[in-house]
C-alpha cells in the first residue's frame, strides 16, 4: 500500500521533462511494443540529445530499424505533450508508418493527400494539419502544401528516406527546396540508410535541409572536403554533431538473422499464350499509336508489358479498357478519365507510378491535327484480335508452375519446421482473382485471403466481422477501417490461413514474420520493390530461413536477363541481409530503373540486340554499384571500436532497471488512484475497470504493457495499458495534484518484499525528508525532483537514500511537524548545485552551437576568398595566351577579357573585407540570440514535506 505522498513522487517521476542519458526516454521505451536494442536507445537518445540542434540524421544501415528508432523520438515528444509531429516520407510507405505508429508505440496518426485533405474540409475540418495527431504525409504533397506547412509550429518533423533530398541545395531541386522552406527554423530528424552514395555533395545537400549553417555554401564545401587532399577528419568531426550510423556487421551479437534462400521454377507458355504475348509486345514496340496517349505512352506501355507478363486475364480487361477509349475518340465523344489512374485503380498497381507525372502530364491531351479515322479503325480491329487471342487462352502455364512451387516451398518448410504458410505477390489484382480460383479448384481452397489496396470483396468482409467479434473490448480495434481491415486479414493469415495472395498493397507496411515462403508470382523489374516483399517476412522477430521462389519463362530471354540481373548484380535473394543499401542507393528511382529494362523490351528484335542490351545495361550497373566512395564512406561514416559494444551493452541494462522501477511506480500508482474504479490482478499486471473516471476509457479489461521492464504478450480481449493511454493519463494528472499535507509516513519494510541495503541501516530510525520540483526553462524545459532528508541524529540522507525508501509502502499519519532549520538550507545547496550542474550542460551545448557558427562563418569567407583566388588564376592564365596570341585581333580580345577581370578583381577585393562584416554580423547575431536564450527561468515548488519512521 502506498501513500499520496508516494503517488504524488511516482506521478511526477513518470512525467518529468527532461533528464539524462536512459531516463530521457523512460516514457518511450515503456510504452513501445518493441524489443529493447542498444543501438536503437542510442540512437534515440541521439537525436534527442542537445536541444539547440535543429536535427540529425539517423543513418543506420537496411533491416536495423530506423522507423522504431524515430518512433521512440516521437512517442518521447508525445508523453511530453509535445504532439505537433510531422512524417514526411515516399507516398508508398505512409501506410506503414501509419501501422508501425500504432502497432509499436500506440500513438495516432492521420495519413493526408489532396483528397482527404478537400474532404476534411468538406466536413469543417478547416485545418487538417492541426487535427492532433501525428500527420503523414508524401515528399510531393509536403512540397505541393509548402504554404500551410509553414504556418505550423511543428515540435518535429521526420524525413524517412531523406536521401531523396540529397540534392536540396541546389535551385533546381524544386521539391527539396519546397520541403526546406516549408520546416526552415523546424526540428528535423531525418532518416536514410544511404547518407552517401555517389558524391561528398550529397551529405552537404543533406546538412542544408537540416541546418543552413552546419557548412557555408557549396563552393567552399568543395574546396575545403573535395579537392586535392580533402581533411578527412576534420570533416567526420563535424559530420560526428549531427548523423549517426551503425552497421549490420555491429549487432550481430545481440540480433540474430535468418539467411534468405532462393529457388527458380521454369516454365514454358503454351503456343497461343506466347501468340498473345508475340502480338502485344509488337504492337508496344511501335512508335506512335493511338491506344497509348502520347503524353503518357512509356508508362501506359510498361503497365500494359508487366499484365501481359502476370496473366492473359490481367491484359484482358486492360485491353477492353484501351478498346473503349478508343471508342470514344472514333465517336468524338470525351475520353475516359485518365488512363493510368484507371490502369492503377482496376488492378492496384502499385502507386509510384502515379507519382511520375505530375497534373499537366496527366490530362488527356488534345491532337493538334484530325484523327487519321482509317487508322484509329484498324487499331481498334487489332486491338479486337487481341482481345479475342486472350480470351482464347484456356491454360496458365503459370499456374501449373505454381502448383509445383507450393510443393516445393512446404516441403522445405517442413523440412525447417517452419509454418505451413506463403505468401503470393501478384502485381494485379484481376491476376490476384485469376489465381485464388485456381488454387480453390487445385486442392488449396481451405485457408486462402486476399490482400489488396480496398479489402472489400465479400471474403475480406466476412474475416473482418468475425475478427471484430473476437476483440471487441479490446485496443487491437482502431476504429480506422483500412487500418482494421488489414489487420483482420493479416491476423487471419497468422492464426488460421495457409496462403495470402496479394498486389503490391501487401509490399508497404505489413510484418509477416510468422512466414518465410515467398513467390512472385510476377516479378517487378524494380529491386526496391522486390527488397520491400522480401523484407515483410525476412525482418527482425523471423525464425526461420526465408524461401524465395521466382519464375523463369524459359521461351523468353529478356525475362531471363531481368531475372539474372536482379539475382547477381542486386544480391536479392540470397545471404543473410539480400540487398545491400550502397546497392539499392545507386538507383535514383525504381520506376526509372523499370524503364531502362522497357526500352530494351519495345526496341530489341533479336537475341542478339537483347544480349547486348542487356550488357551494356549491367556494365552501367557495375560502374554504379562498384565505383562508390568506399573508402571516403567507411572513413567518415564507420565509428565503431570495442568499447562501443561495452559501453550499449550498460546502457541495455540500465535501460531495463529504469523501465523496471518505471512499471512499479505506474502499477502502484494506478491501483492508488483507480481504487473503488476497478479490480485488479496483481499477478498478472491487470485489472477490470468497472466504473470508468473518463469518457475516453471504456469498461473493460486493461493490461500493462511492461512488467518488470519487459514488453507483455497483451491478450485479446484487453486494452492495452500505457502511460500515454487517455487513462494512464489522467492516473498521473491526478496523483501530481494530490494533497499532500505535512504527516509522518511509517515505511513498513518489514512486509517489503525485497531487501534495500539502506533499509536495513536506517530500520527503527526516523527524521525528516522534503520533495522540490525545480523547474529550469533554458534551451528547454528541465524539470528535477530535489529530495532532501536527515535523520534524527542529524545523519544527512541522499537523493537515492530518499528514492530508495520511497519505494518502500507505508502509512501516513496527518500530524503538525516542527521541521529542523538545517533541512530548508540542505534543500537549498542542493537546488544551487542541480543549477550548476544544468549550467554546465547548457554552456557546452552552447559552445557546440558557437562552434558550429563559427566554423559556418569560416566557411563563407573561404568561399569569398577562393573566388579571389580563383579570379588571379584566371588573369595569370589569360596574361601568358596574351603573350601567345598570333594576329592584332586575337591580342585586343584578350586584352579586353584582362581588363574585365582586373575590373572583377578589384571588387573581389573591396567585397572580401564587406563580406567578412558581413558574415561576422550575422554570426554575432546567432551567438546574441543564443546567449538570449541561455538566460535560465527557475522555479521551485514544494511537493511535500514529512516526517518519516521505518518499521
Amino acid at each position: 500500500m502506498i501513500t499520496n505522498h508516494h503517488a504524488k513522487y511516482y506521478a511526477h517521476e513518470l512525467k518529468r521533462a527532461g533528464g539524462e542519458g536512459v531516463d530521457r526516454l523512460s516514457q518511450s521505451l515503456f510504452d513501445a511494443n518493441v524489443d529493447l536494442n542498444p543501438h536503437q536507445i542510442e540512437a534515440a537518445l541521439f537525436a534527442l540529445k542537445n536541444p539547440l540542434r535543429k536535427g540529425v540524421v539517423l543513418a543506420d544501415e537496411v533491416g536495423l530499424g530506423k522507423t522504431i528508432e524515430a518512433g521512440l523520438v516521437l512517442c518521447q515528444y508525445w508523453a511530453e505533450r509535445k504532439r505537433k509531429l510531422l512524417i514526411i516520407c515516399p507516398a508508398s510507405l505512409r501506410r506503414q508508418w501509419a501501422q508501425e505508429l500504432l502497432e509499436k508505440f500506440n500513438l495516432p496518426s492521420v495519413i493526408l493527400d489532396m483528397q482527404a485533405w478537400k474532404r476534411m474540409q468538406k466536413q469543417g475540418i478547416y485545418n487538417p494539419l492541426g487535427t492532433g495527431e501525428i500527420v503523414i504525409i508524401s515528399l510531393h504533397f509536403a512540397a505541393r502544401i509548402e504554404e500551410q506547412l509553414v504556418g505550423q509550429p511543428w515540435d518535429l518533423a521526420v524525413i524517412d528516406e531523406a536521401h531523396k533530398l540529397r540534392n536540396a541545395h541546389r535551385e533546381s531541386n524544386r521539391m527539396g527546396q519546397a520541403i526546406k522552406r516549408a520546416l526552415d527554423g523546424r526540428k528535423k530528424l531525418l532518416l536514410t540508410a544511404t547518407p552517401l552514395q555517389n558524391s561528398l555533395l550529397e551529405l552537404y545537400g543533406l546538412s542544408t535541409v537540416i541546418d543552413e549553417h552546419l557548412f557555408g555554401d557549396v563552393a567552399a564545401f568543395r574546396k575545403q572536403y573535395m579537392a586535392g587532399d580533402p581533411p578527412v577528419k576534420e570533416l567526420k568531426q563535424r559530420l560526428e554533431t549531427f548523423v549517426k550510423r551503425t552497421l549490420r556487421k555491429h549487432v550481430l551479437e545481440y540480433i540474430r538473422y535468418t539467411e534468405r534462400k532462393t529457388l527458380t521454377i521454369p516454365f514454358t507458355p503454351t503456343p497461343a499464350e506466347q501468340a498473345l504475348y508475340d502480338s502485344v509486345s509488337d504492337f508496344l514496340q511501335r512508335e506512335d499509336s493511338y491506344a497509348l496517349p502520347k503524353r503518357q505512352r512509356h508508362l501506359t506501355g510498361l503497365i500494359l508489358r508487366k499484365l501481359l507478363a502476370s496473366s492473359s486475364y490481367a491484359v484482358l480487361n486492360t485491353l477492353e479498357t484501351i478498346k473503349k477509349r478508343l471508342i470514344l475518340l472514333e465517336q468524338s465523344q470525351p475520353p475516359l478519365d485518365d488512363l493510368i489512374s484507371t490502369l492503377v485503380e482496376d488492378d492496384d498497381l502499385e502507386s509510384d507510378y502515379l507519382d511520375e507525372f505530375d497534373e499537366s502530364e496527366q490530362e488527356e491531351e488534345t491532337p493538334d491535327a484530325p484523327f487519321d479515322a482509317l487508322k484509329l479503325r484498324n487499331e481498334i480491329q487489332e486491338i479486337e484480335s487481341f482481345i479475342s487471342q486472350a480470351r482464347s487462352v484456356t491454360h496458365d502455364s503459370k499456374l501449373d508452375a505454381l502448383l509445383k512451387a507450393l510443393d516445393t516451398g512446404f516441403t522445405q518448410m517442413a523440412s525447417m519446421g517452419a509454418p505451413q504458410k506463403a505468401i503470393i505477390f501478384t502485381e494485379s489484382k484481376r491476376t490476384q482473382e485469376y489465381v485464388t480460383r485456381f488454387l480453390a479448384e487445385n486442392g488449396y481452397g481451405d485457408g486462402i485471403v486476399n490482400f489488396s489496396g480496398s479489402n472489400t470483396g465479400p471474403a475480406a468482409t466476412a474475416i473482418y466481422q468475425q475478427w471484430l467479434q473476437e476483440h471487441a473490448g479490446s485496443s487491437r480495434i482502431t476504429g480506422s477501417l483500412q487500418v482494421d481491415r488489414r489487420t483482420s486479414l493479416i491476423d487471419y493469415f497468422k492464426d488460421h490461413g495457409r496462403i495470402m495472395i496479394a498486389t503490391e498493397a501487401a509490399a508497404e507496411g505489413v510484418n509477416l514474420q510468422f512466414c518465410s515462403l515467398i513467390i512472385n508470382y510476377d516479378l517487378p523489374w524494380n529491386p526496391q520493390r522486390i527488397e520491400q516483399r522480401i523484407g515483410r517476412c525476412h525482418r527482425y522477430g523471423q525464425r526461420f530461413d526465408v524461401v524465395v521462389i521466382n519464375f523463369l519463362n524459359q521461351k523468353n530471354l529478356a525475362d531471363q536477363r531481368v531475372l539474372e540481373l536482379l539475382q547477381s548484380k542486386f544480391s536479392l535473394f540470397d545471404g543473410v541481409f539480400g540487398a545491400s543499401d550502397e546497392i539499392l542507393g545507386s538507383i535514383e528511382s525504381g520506376i526509372d530503373f523499370e524503364k531502362h529494362i522497357q526500352s530494351i523490351y519495345d526496341t530489341c528484335r533479336t537475341p542478339e540486340a537483347i544480349t547486348q542490351a542487356f550488357d551494356l545495361l549491367q556494365k552501367q550497373l557495375e560502374q554504379d554499384i562498384n565505383t562508390r566512395l568506399q573508402e571516403t564512406q567507411k572513413l567518415l561514416l564507420e565509428n565503431f571500436d570495442e568499447n562501443i559494444h561495452e559501453l550499449m551493452r550498460l546502457q541495455l541494462d540500465e535501460a531495463q532497471q529504469r523501465l523496471g522501477k518505471v512499471s512499479r511506480w505506474f502499477w502502484q500508482l494506478t491501483r492508488h488512484v483507480l481504487a473503488g474504479h476497478a479490480d485488479f490482478d496483481d499477478t498478472n499486471h491487470s485489472f477490470v475497470l468497472e466504473e470508468p473516471p473518463i469518457y475516453q476509457a471504456p469498461r473493460g479489461k486493461y493490461e500493462l504493457i511492461r512488467a518488470n521492464g519487459h514488453t507483455k504478450s497483451i491478450g485479446t480481449h484487453s486494452y492495452t495499458y500505457r502511460l500515454t493511454h487517455p487513462l494512464g493519463e489522467h492516473v498521473l494528472d491526478i496523483a501530481s495534484q494530490l494533497d499532500t499535507p505535512p504527516a509522518t509516513i511509517i515505511f513498513d519494510y518489514a512486509n517489503h518484499p525485497t531487501k534495500i541495503a539502506v533499509a536495513d541501516q536506517l530500520c527503527g530510525q526516523s527524521g525528516y525528508m522534503k520533495l522540490s520540483l525545480l523547474v529550469i526553462e533554458a534551451f528547454q524545459t528541465e524539470e528535477h525532483l530535489i529530495f532532501t532528508g536527515t535523520t534524527d541524529s542529524g545523519q544527512w540522507l541522499d537523493s537515492e537514500t530518499c528514492q530508495r525508501l520511497f519505494s518502500i509502502g507505508g502509512t501516513q499519519i496527518n500530524e503538525p511537524l516542527s521541521l529542523p532549520a538545517t533541512l530548508d538550507s540542505n534543500n537549498q545547496r542542493l537546488i544551487d548545485a542541480t543549477l550548476a550542474k544544468v549550467m554546465e550542460a547548457n554552456n557546452q551545448f552552447f559552445q557546440a552551437e558557437r562552434d558550429k557558427l563559427e566554423k559556418w562563418a569560416d566557411d563563407k569567407i573561404l568561399a569569398a576568398e577562393q573566388a579571389l583566388t580563383d579570379t588571379k588564376a584566371k588573369i595569370r592564365a589569360l596574361k601568358r595566351d596574351t603573350r601567345m596570341a598570333q594576329t592584332i585581333e586575337q591580342q585586343q580580345e584578350a586584352q579586353k577579357e584582362l581588363r574585365d577581370l582586373e575590373r572583377l578583381l578589384r571588387r573581389q577585393r573591396q567585397q572580401i573585407f564587406q563580406v567578412e562584416d558581413e558574415i561576422g554580423e550575422r554570426r554575432d547575431q546567432l551567438i546574441e540570440a543564443l546567449e538570449q536564450r541561455m538566460k535560465q527561468k527557475t522555479s521551485v515548488r514544494e511537493l511535500f514535506t514529512i516526517r518519516w519512521r521505518i518499521q
